[in-house]
């Protein structure tokens, strides 16, 4: 099997076109792909559909930047600033374009990938009976007693993850949310990882892989890619910089210049990271677990 591992600028051009529905944010607020997301920005991609589950200020970024379309998802926001200002301007007063929003819960947004993924119409649930969710999006039908949750089947998933190896088998821990359902349901996979490792590193924990690697197209080494946002083992969630973020987002002259300070004026990913103070958030207490023994003879 050929080695997928390319540069992020890449991976971006060739497998995220302009129209895509592409899933980012899944494992919730840690392991967020913003180097993916910013990388969006750069090569200016336009009508996207992001799918998600809260993806902090991911969504709310691309938002501002007049890449999104419509957003499929159970909240848009900054986490522990509130509500995203670049998604409730665009929702208010249609700038810098109008967005169209479908909601979901965190569990029906799961449901919606899951259904995907096992290449069924629809499954039922019974948790959103009563909600106005209801009302907002088609996708959602009661019927029966039940909700028939249509599926959602994304374009890409964008997966930041501890490890890969170059052939697509990656490593992932800590909390998950929705990552193995959007994998499997999306047709094709992006993976940025903090360690590029040999297959053998991967092979020795084999249940611990998170999608076949034929769902896998491309592998970049990205450390630092989730920042803001933690990596379990490796970063601290930077919650001053959501602060700043939040602060400057407040308005439209003060987001495009927080977007030129820290997405557009950089090349890569790696002069960004020159720019934050990486030591101070890198994990300084490790907590290792004990191995497993997968003998059987």
């Amino acid at each position: 099997m050929p080695r997928k591992v390319m540069a992020m600028a890449e991976a971006i051009r060739r497998f995220v076109p302009d129209g895509s529905t592409v899933a980012l944010g899944l494992a919730l607020e840690p392991l967020i792909p913003f180097a993916a997301g910013h990388e969006l920005i750069r090569q200016e991609r336009r009508e996207l559909e992001l799918v998600g589950p809260i993806s902090d200020a991911m969504f709310d970024q691309l938002i501002g930047a007049g890449c999104v379309r419509q957003v499929t998802a159970a909240w848009v926001g900054n986490v522990s600033e509130g509500l995203g200002h670049c998604y409730r301007r665009a929702c208010e007063e249609r700038v810098p374009r109008p967005l169209e929003v479908r909601d979901h819960s965190n569990f029906s947004i799961s449901l919606a990938l899951w259904a995907a993924a096992w290449n069924v119409p629809s499954l039922p649930t019974r948790t959103l009976l009563g909600s106005d969710i209801l009302r907002t999006n088609s996708g959602l039908v009661a019927a029966d007693g039940l909700v028939h949750v249509e599926a959602v089947r994304p374009d890409a998933a964008i997966v930041h993850v501890q490890r890969a190896d170059g052939m697509g088998r990656a490593h992932a821990w800590g909390p998950m949310g929705i990552t193995e359902e959007a994998g499997l349901a999306a047709d094709r996979v992006i993976i940025t990882c903090e360690e590029l490792v040999d297959a053998e590193v991967i092979l020795s924990d084999p249940n611990r892989i998170l999608f076949p690697e034929t769902k896998v197209v491309a592998v970049v080494h990205e450390p630092g890619g989730a920042h803001p946002s933690p990596v379990q083992g490796f970063f601290k969630r930077d919650h001053a910089f959501y602060r700043e973020y939040a602060e400057q987002s407040r308005t439209v002259d003060g987001y495009q210049s927080w977007l030129e300070h820290w997405v557009t004026r950089f090349p890569d990913r790696t002069t960004y990271m020159t720019q934050i103070d990486a030591a101070s958030l890198r994990v300084s207490s490790h907590r290792m677990s004990v191995p497993v023994d997968y003998g059987y003879e």
